[in-house]
């Protein structure tokens, strides 16, 4: 098995949760975070800075300038950059050493863009109908329904700015991904299994055509 697999995912709709099943069952490692601390380490850029741009949509240029102070000991390479892009690139250049080194399961962050060249990808978008996803929230978080609702569309219009404004692609569009999945249909074991059974058929496929 050589698949990496990308999730890209609602807020309230498990994906992350998926993910780590499906990593598990496959055992291979999931990168959620963990892709943020690897970026700055690599990168020399300060660890707060990914914390503070992950997954929002651009600063302001005046921001950037602002918060480029914060950047201790960065690669000159990004010297001229402002920080929102800094800490894009230095994502991105980590997603793909990541992904060179075997099979995995990446959350988020446009790991799917970041891999577009890579031909052993399966690209998976979970979505959940919003009554689920307020139900999960307000569960998790302790949270009114109104809160979680407003914490949801909160959250996912700045996944969605982020993604739209660094790719050439459309958050959330079907024809953006190899698969679109409803985990409020399916449930977490069920959107997970449904995610094993296309890398199988993935796999499968790429035996046929060698």
């Amino acid at each position: 098995m050589n698949t990496i697999i990308t999730i890209g995912r609602q807020y309230g709709s498990a994906g992350r949760e998926i993910g780590y099943k499906v990593a598990d069952k496959l055992g291979i490692k999931l990168y959620d975070r963990e892709m943020l601390d690897r970026a700055a380490k690599e990168s020399g850029l300060a660890e707060e800075l990914f914390e503070t741009h992950d997954e929002k949509p651009s600063s302001s240029f005046l921001y950037s300038l602002v918060m480029d102070t914060y950047s201790l000991g960065y690669s000159t390479a990004y010297s001229d950059m402002p920080i929102n892009y800094k800490i894009f690139l230095a994502q991105y250049e980590t997603i793909k050493k990541i992904a060179s080194e075997g099979p995995c399961v990446l959350v988020g962050r446009c790991a799917d863009y970041a891999l577009e060249e890579f031909d052993n990808v399966l690209s998976v978008f979970i979505h959940a109908d919003m009554d689920a996803k307020v139900k999960r929230i307000s569960r998790l978080y302790d949270l009114t329904e109104g809160k979680a609702r407003e914490q949801i569309h909160k959250t996912d219009k700045k996944r969605a700015s982020y993604y739209n404004y660094y790719t050439n692609k459309k958050w959330g569009n079907a024809e953006t991904y190899d698969a679109c999945l409803d985990s409020s249909i399916f449930g977490i074991d069920g959107t997970a299994d449904a995610i094993l059974k296309l890398v199988e058929t993935k796999e499968s496929l790429k035996e046929v055509i060698l």
